[in-house]
């Protein structure tokens, strides 16, 4: 099987070592995490870490088992970058002379959707988001005018076929007492049978 790029969703419960946790499995299995988001979620109380790996589908899905087998999580979902949304952020800092001297540099910046987010007498700091392809495109653009620093955001992403994990959380719950009203039928019928 051939490694390919994949993003793993993992909707936790916000506990204090949950990270340290989830960082462990990859250890363990010599995996190396290309990037690693974690934020909230639109519900109370779950977080979302997206991971992004380069792997093979067999070794992914064995590592989500390994992953929803951690007591705080909910679930684990993986992807291929066709089957989801995603953007990075990146910063960049230049000297303002060297912007304000050359009309170039600012149809650079327009051309790769950039803006400014904060601008000194010595250093200007512009933000643009897109694929990485993208972000690293203008870092190379730059580099001739004096790029003095460069920072990219991990991935965020979004599951295109998908209601969300809310809608998702809901069904979970509404399936899981069926599941032990089934079990409690069979334990009361083992119960009678015994007080015959």
């Amino acid at each position: 099987m051939n490694k390919a790029e994949y993003t793993i969703t993992v909707y936790t419960e916000n506990q204090i070592g949950l990270l340290n946790r989830i960082a462990i499995i990859f250890s363990r299995r010599k995996i190396n995490v290309d990037s690693l988001n974690t934020s909230p979620t639109e519900v109370e109380s779950v977080h979302r870490f997206t991971i992004v790996i380069i792997e093979t589908e067999d070794v992914v899905r064995k590592l989500c088992r390994q992953i929803e087998k951690q007591v705080d999580v909910l679930k684990a979902f993986y992807n291929t970058e066709e089957e989801i949304v995603w953007q990075e952020m990146a910063l960049y800092k230049v000297p303002t002379d060297e912007i304000a001297e050359k009309v170039k540099v600012e149809r650079l910046l327009r051309e790769y959707g950039a803006r400014a987010v904060v601008i000194r007498k010595d250093y200007t700091v512009f933000e643009t988001t897109g694929h990485r392809e993208e972000t690293a495109g203008l870092i190379r653009a730059l580099e001739p005018f004096g790029l003095i620093e460069f920072v990219r955001s991990a991935r965020i992403a979004i599951i295109k076929d998908s209601s969300g994990f809310h809608e998702k959380l809901k069904s979970y719950e509404l399936a899981a007492p069926g599941e032990e009203l089934v079990e409690n039928e069979f334990l009361n019928q083992q119960d009678e049978v015994f007080t015959m």
